[in-house]
């Protein structure tokens, strides 16, 4: 960082720079590129939420950038329900929607003659570069957009009642009454149904991340040599930063006994020739919508009859579950189906105490200490989408044309399990894909990465080569 506090104080008390520094500016190019679409399918979006909660106003905005320490900030990431009403990312924004109209509060950027302008190094275009105002963001989405300054007299009164989201902006929290769980729930069940414009964005988000799991897999090399897990988490990402905004959560690259660590996001192992790799990424697009992808492959491009005994059963209980995913299913029975072929494999090896039976029982369970993570969820703007909808319309409800969800069957063998034989012990494998529900069955968006092992190991050995 090239400057302090204590410096810009110094140079506000300077006549002379703050003289100097105010005129003989250019215009910024400050235009708004957004995917193509984007305005159109935020504008549905609204008339959605409006059509579900009739006679409200809503309030909701974009955020802030969290503090990293002291004056350095984490990247910004917009509120996803913020970014499905408006595809605007603005830090400071905020959304007034009602029954008449849908008004968009911008922060406009400092001019030259303001103090701001040199002054305020978080966010004066001088010190990170040129932003949208107010009538950029306006003409981009078709929206009546106003200076932020305005949002106050926007909300004044109580008529009608404001629904908001407390928690995401300060500045809103202080103009706006309780947090509203109605709100988010409505929001959240909105949005388990993707419009094509949304599969489309998924569908770029499952491409992209495919070529990131085939740059990882050039550089399994690499990463044996001494690049170990970070050098492979680097690649990945890189990709990611490449093809979108970035990583839609933090990559898990598990080689070895880390594979059975389910949130293994330190990534500070080394690779071995004779490891299975777990690999969980996904790209997020400049949209926000994420993929996320699992992968299980040998780092030599071979099984070793352990790793591939492990690797049979959960691929079988992944096709399995596959097949459930269809509408008008019930959307828990993939997880039910891949969890009765896991704990029919775990008893034919003699790791359960009790009956298949007996362990599928809810009040059994066995079975889960090898899975104690679900088997899918929603995906979309989140990587764990949809995730304030009511149970009844999520977990216990019903697939639905449009949905977008993953499926992704696991066991998980920790090296110090004494319960398990001594070679299986350190075993981890997951096969996680992206599916949207069609009118007949399930499009696999992510189908372009192999699942059985043979493709699995096939696939390694080409990359590698």
């Amino acid at each position: 960082m090239a400057r302090t506090r204590r410096d810009m104080a110094k140079l506000v008390d300077a006549d002379g720079f703050r003289t100097y520094i105010r005129d003989g500016w250019g215009e910024w190019d400050s235009s708004v590129d957004l995917p193509k679409g984007t305005a159109e399918a935020a504008a549905a979006h609204r008339a959605k939420l409006v059509a579900a909660l009739p006679g409200k106003r809503i309030a909701l905005a974009a955020g802030r950038a969290h503090v990293r320490s002291n004056d350095t900030f984490h990247d910004f990431r917009a509120d996803s329900d913020f970014v499905w009403l408006t595809g605007c990312q603005v830090e400071g924004a905020v959304l007034v929607l009602s029954d008449a109209d849908a008004t968009l509060f911008v922060p406009v950027p400092s001019e030259a003659h303001s103090v701001d302008f040199f002054g305020d190094a978080d966010r004066s275009p001088f010190w990170i570069g040129a932003a949208a105002g107010p009538k950029e963001w306006g003409e981009a989405l078709g929206i009546t957009a106003r200076p932020l300054e305005d949002l106050a007299p926007a909300l004044r009164g109580r008529h009608p009642e404001t629904l908001t989201a407390k928690g995401v902006d300060p500045l809103l929290d202080a103009l706006t009454g309780s947090h509203s769980d109605e709100l988010r729930t409505t929001l959240a069940e909105l949005r388990r149904i993707k419009d094509d414009w949304e599969i489309d964005q998924l569908r770029q988000a499952v491409d992209a991340s495919v070529k990131g799991f085939a740059d990882v897999a050039m550089e399994l090399g690499q990463a044996v040599r001494g690049g170990g897990e970070r050098w492979l988490q680097g690649t990945f990402d890189r990709r990611a930063r490449t093809e979108g905004n970035g990583p839609g959560y933090t990559s898990i690259v598990a080689a070895g006994a880390h594979a059975p660590v389910l949130h293994w996001t330190r990534c500070d192992g080394r690779v071995n020739e004779t490891d299975l790799l777990l690999l969980d990424a996904g790209v997020e697009m400049n949209s926000l919508y994420t993929a996320d992808v699992t992968r299980t492959f040998p780092v030599s491009g071979e099984f070793s009859e352990p790793q591939r005994q492990v690797y049979d059963l959960v691929y079988r209980s992944h096709v399995a579950a596959l097949a459930e995913v269809r509408p008008g299913n019930d959307y828990s029975a993939f997880h039910h189906t891949a969890m009765r072929v896991l704990a029919e494999g775990l008893h034919d090896w003699g790791l359960l105490p009790v009956s298949v039976d007996k362990a599928l029982d809810p009040s059994g369970q066995h079975h889960r200490r090898y899975i104690v993570c679900g088997t899918g969820h929603f995906l979309g703007l989140d990587v764990h989408d949809c995730a304030d909808a009511r149970q009844e319309t999520y977990q216990q409800g019903i697939l639905e044309r449009g949905m977008a969800l993953t499926v992704e069957p696991g066991l998980y063998f920790h090296p110090n399990d004494e319960t398990l034989p001594p070679e299986l012990r350190g075993i981890g494998v997951r096969i996680e894909d992206d599916l949207v529900v069609t009118s007949t069955g399930a499009e696999i968006l992510s189908d372009a990465l192999p699942i059985t092992p043979d493709d699995v190991s096939a696939w390694v050995r080409k990359q590698r080569s």
